[in-house]
């Protein structure tokens, strides 16, 4: 009999998910990926605590009828407490430090009273979930470390984030202003946003390079209006995933991560697949998929080192090529999703007792 697993995640995480799925069901795997917020009763569906005190009629109908061995998530949330509840084996596949960005949100962003209750009531479900989980998978070793200090008796194991090279190839769709830094990151923590306040410096310094910013998010407004001073930085928004993305990716010079905080970002692994160097704040688990063959890691708040690292970068093509070339390879090897689906499985079978030889 095969086992089942079935996902249960953001439907923004379907283009990916569904790729480790298919890697994994090469392997005997059947699966299911469902949209982690669909799956509440249109009468409660406005009403948060009214169907946060319910079970889900849509929940139970998908488990009598998939039967799923294991229940695949990425977010500590209703859906996780109501597997827990259905007596399903719950694995947490970690992208984030909930804890610290829960914290930095409580600290910088205004909230009613209904919204600081419902933050409260939030954070039991989050206890409940992570501490009768079956299997923590934080993506990195810095986040392992993490999660192993607030729940030393669970069972917690890294799996980087995979990705299929096929997707990422070069097109000439999108024309930047050359020599040309590209950015491609959010800014919905303001612990990661706020590091791009060492852009001004950079910027001044650099007048002849030109630097793309492809993002969004609520704090956006607390640093563009410093960005947009100089006529060597465009803001181009939020962009559409993967093809446009793909696109950006294609047309830049060098790729930049500028973070106060990150895990293993995705976007080094699509940057390195499109055969750019890598320039990335040394933070978080940041360095794990990057080697000195492939790219430059710089301290946080250096802007100096940034400075130098994209002059020497944009003022030599040979070492751009190669670095990407290496970028390319790296990635190849070590993170396709086939080889994190034999991880997966590996750990599945010598980590717990959900699948037997």
């Amino acid at each position: 009999m095969k086992f089942k697993l079935l996902f249960a995640v953001d439907k923004s995480r379907f283009f990916d998910i569904s790729q480790f799925a298919e890697s994994l069901e090469k392997k005997g795997i059947e699966y299911k990926i469902i949209d982690d917020l669909d799956i509440y009763d249109s009468e409660y569906s406005n009403k948060k605590y009214l169907r946060w005190l319910k079970k889900s009629k849509k929940l139970q109908n998908i488990i009598d009828e998939f039967k799923p061995n294991a229940v695949f998530t990425e977010r500590v949330s209703h859906l996780s407490s109501l597997v827990l509840k259905h007596k399903i084996p719950l694995i947490i596949f970690l992208r984030g430090d909930y804890w610290s960005e829960v914290k930095w949100a409580k600290e910088t962003l205004e909230q009613k009273t209904n919204e600081q209750v419902e933050i409260w009531v939030k954070g039991k479900v989050a206890e409940k979930c992570f501490s009768e989980s079956t299997l923590i998978l934080p993506i990195c070793k810095y986040l392992e470390k993490i999660v192993m200090k607030r729940y030393p008796k669970n069972n917690v194991q890294i799996l980087y984030q995979g990705i299929d090279a096929k997707d990422w190839f070069e097109t000439q769709d999108m024309k930047l202003k050359h020599p040309c830094v590209g950015l491609v990151q959010g800014a919905t923590i303001w612990e990661k946003t706020k590091e791009l306040l060492v852009l001004p410096k950079i910027l001044e310094k650099l007048p002849d390079v030109h630097f793309y910013w492809a993002g969004d998010g609520i704090y956006r407004d607390k640093v563009l209006p410093m960005l947009e001073k100089f006529e060597n930085f465009h803001w181009i928004g939020a962009i559409d995933y993967p093809n446009k993305v793909r696109d950006f990716l294609s047309e830049i010079d060098v790729y930049a991560l500028i973070s106060g905080i990150d895990m293993s970002p995705h976007t080094i692994l699509e940057a390195s697949l499109m055969k750019k160097p890598i320039l990335a704040t040394d933070i978080g688990g940041v360095s794990e998929s990057i080697t000195k063959e492939n790219g430059f890691l710089i301290k946080k708040g250096e802007y100096n080192e940034w400075i130098e690292k994209i002059s020497l970068l944009v003022g030599d093509k040979h070492m751009t090529e190669q670095m990407g070339k290496k970028s390319h390879e790296h990635i190849k090897n070590n993170f396709m999703w086939d080889k994190i689906a034999e991880d997966f499985m590996k750990i599945l079978k010598e980590q717990t007792n959900l699948i037997r030889e």
